[in-house]
């Protein structure tokens, strides 16, 4: 059965070709699962993420962006998704989702076909001149030691997508698949990078209320607000693992207007060897220049500045093969209201 891009094959039930970016959705119902139960998506991975350290707390927390805008984790890659046994079953009492990311079987024949009688079918290749053969299985490779994998994209429309255009295929216990887009612990740290949550960044402030044109306002956070977060991404049945840390390094401040001053001037506070940042304001610091903080130099009039406070988080990882490195910066940016008044005085 050849299928081209775009195509709608009706021989059994539909099969499905997704096109580029803009291209039909797969039809409604394709949960992901490799137990041999539901419907199979290929923009649902089987990958597991723990938090060894930080995360899942009870405060708020965001996912981290990239200081390198040219930086994404993986478009695609290829998974384990079926034993024999569990192919079996799900082709006899489902048989209906995602063979390829971008190819859809809906009917028992199309199934059947490829994985039980033998016979061959098109990968969906779309970078390629023409669409490669992948040769058929008989009864679905009952009795062998090993997996059907699958390709992988979170987002399906991310071009780079279509750089994994096979459909299931077989690989034998302990091996991984000789393509580029096999799967690497560091395709993992990767992974899990957007799978970093990190807390929010409210600073703390004096004077607390309202600043004073003029006057300092000290920006600190005490020690332990802010630690390192792991998150542990396996991929089931390969052996491989990874951990990505992200560590807080520094805090960025931008006070909202350019009626102020920040201290230091670039604006980075760096965190301190026992986790916080900055020094807290003490009675008798209200003319002194803080380590970490901001003088705003015009009152807000009933408007307050939109004071931004960005944490950024140095990234590292380590994997199942002993390899590791680092990945780029992430920040988390939080704002908060600042209300600055004219009078010459400060609370202390």
């Amino acid at each position: 059965m050849a299928l081209a891009a775009g195509s709608l094959v009706c021989t059994a039930g539909p099969a499905y070709a997704n096109k580029p970016v803009s291209g039909e959705a797969t039809p409604p119902g394709a949960q992901g699962g490799a137990d041999g139960k539901g419907s199979l998506s290929a923009s649902v991975s089987n990958i597991q993420v723990t938090y060894p350290s930080g995360g899942g707390g009870d405060g708020k927390e965001g996912n981290l962006g990239t200081v390198d805008p040219n930086w994404k984790p993986p478009a695609c890659w290829y998974e384990p998704a079926f034993t024999p046994e569990q192919l079996k079953h799900f082709v006899d009492t489902d048989s209906g989702g995602d063979v390829g990311i971008h190819e859809s079987w809906w009917g028992k024949g199309l199934w059947t076909d490829h994985y039980r009688d033998g016979k061959p079918a098109d990968n969906f290749d779309l970078q390629a001149p023409t669409n490669s053969t992948a040769e058929g299985y008989k009864n679905y490779n009952l009795g062998k030691d090993g997996y059907f994998w699958r390709g992988v994209a979170p987002d399906p429309n991310d071009s780079e997508s279509w750089d994994c255009g096979r459909i299931m295929f077989w690989v034998d216990a302990g091996e991984v698949p000789d393509d580029p887009n096999t799967p690497t612990p560091k395709t993992l740290a990767e992974y899990a990078y957007n799978k970093v949550k990190v807390p929010d960044t409210k600073v703390d402030l004096k004077p607390a209320g309202k600043s004073t044109v003029n006057l300092p306002t000290w920006v600190w956070l005490d020690k332990g607000t802010f630690k390192e977060v792991k998150v542990r991404a396996e991929l089931p049945n390969t052996g491989l693992w990874a951990e990505t840390t992200a560590k807080p390094v520094a805090l960025h401040l931008e006070p909202g207007t350019e009626d102020a001053e920040v201290f230091p001037a670039s604006g980075d506070c760096e965190i301190n060897e026992d986790g916080s940042i900055g020094t807290p304001y003490t009675k008798g610091d209200a003319e002194k220049t803080p380590p970490c903080g901001i003088r705003y130099l015009r009152a807000t009039n009933g408007t307050p500045y939109q004071l931004s406070a960005s944490v950024t988080w140095q990234i590292t990882w380590e994997g199942s093969d002993g390899t590791g490195g680092a990945l780029p910066d992430g920040t988390f940016e939080t704002t908060q209201d600042m209300n600055v008044q004219e009078i010459q005085s400060i609370n202390r």
